[in-house]
């Protein structure tokens, strides 16, 4: 793991250097578009919807709107306000654990020590421990204020940032406003259903099937040789100069078919590039060698 930022937990007088990591990590398969008819990459445009033109990332601004105006946020603007840059992680009070609703939890760290000796480190985990105390603190990441819980998981101390309350929504439901009769029985039944399925949860034992079927799926595909040859569909064609920018595909697919006249007309496939704040996505899988008979 590497770690995404770096700086002290603080509460009262103790100051605890941390590593912070992130958590978790997604494990779905990474999918593209293609274009059915020859295996063409589908790549978006940040395309202008005044002019038509497609416009470089340098020139897009920030705006809000409201429904009737729109407030446009220049570069400037934005570099106006006060970024939170702060390197410490402060905790603002010390709550019972079962207080934090887990509606409220959303993205989870790991937090290492990072100094020559972890006593401090081991002290406020074992004070949360053995108090049953979760610490709220205030952090600054990606210049953003973040509120968090501060608990322990194991040997580690875990930073999992918090909604904001104004975040979450009120459940009002009209229909169980309604007076509804349980009886005794059913309630017994219910109960005895509950305890036929109960259990010690286990996440190692789930798994996503639909991800599971879907690797099975494309490996099935790579081992029959069933896969799309790069070499055929885009020829011997040279890509153009992308600085590291996406560029629409299908423009250059076109561009490859209409070379000459794309020539005449002399445009220039470089046009098609887009921001490269873009995540790139990972090439499509290479063909496998057919197996000697």
């Amino acid at each position: 793991m590497r770690a995404i930022w770096k700086g002290a937990l603080t509460f009262g007088l103790v100051n605890v250097p941390v590593k912070v990591y992130s958590a978790t990590e997604d494990h779905d398969v990474s999918l593209h578009q293609v274009h059915n008819a020859d295996g063409g990459r589908i790549r978006y445009q940040r395309k202008c919807e005044v002019c038509g033109e497609i416009v470089a990332f340098a020139d897009i601004d920030k705006a809000y709107d409201d429904g009737e105006q729109t407030v446009v946020l220049t570069a400037d603007d934005l570099a106006s306000l006060p970024a939170e840059k702060s390197r410490e992680i402060d905790v603002v009070e010390f709550v019972p654990s079962e207080q934090v609703d887990l509606l409220t939890l959303d993205k989870a760290y790991y937090l290492e020590p990072d100094s020559a000796s972890p006593k401090a480190y081991v002290l406020l985990r074992k004070t949360l421990e053995q108090t049953d105390r979760t610490a709220i603190v205030r952090f600054s990441l990606r210049q953003k204020t973040r509120l968090a819980a501060l608990r322990v998981r194991g040997d580690v101390l875990v930073l999992q940032t918090l909604l904001w309350g104004d975040e979450v929504r009120e459940a009002a439901f009209p229909s169980l406003d309604e007076p509804v009769r349980i009886s005794a029985k059913e309630l017994e039944l219910s109960a005895s259903l509950v305890e036929s399925f109960s259990g010690d949860f286990d996440p190692s034992s789930f798994s996503d099937e639909y991800q599971d079927e879907l690797r099975t799926l494309i490996e099935a595909k790579l081992e029959k040789g069933d896969t799309l040859d790069r070499s055929e569909t885009f020829g011997d064609r040279e890509e153009p100069e992308t600085s590291g920018e996406v560029i629409d595909l299908m423009a250059a697919l076109r561009a490859s078919v209409e070379r000459s006249r794309a020539a005449r007309e002399g445009k220039d496939t470089s046009a098609t590039k887009t921001s490269k704040s873009e995540k790139s996505e990972k090439p499509a899988a290479k063909k496998k060698a057919a197996k000697a008979s």
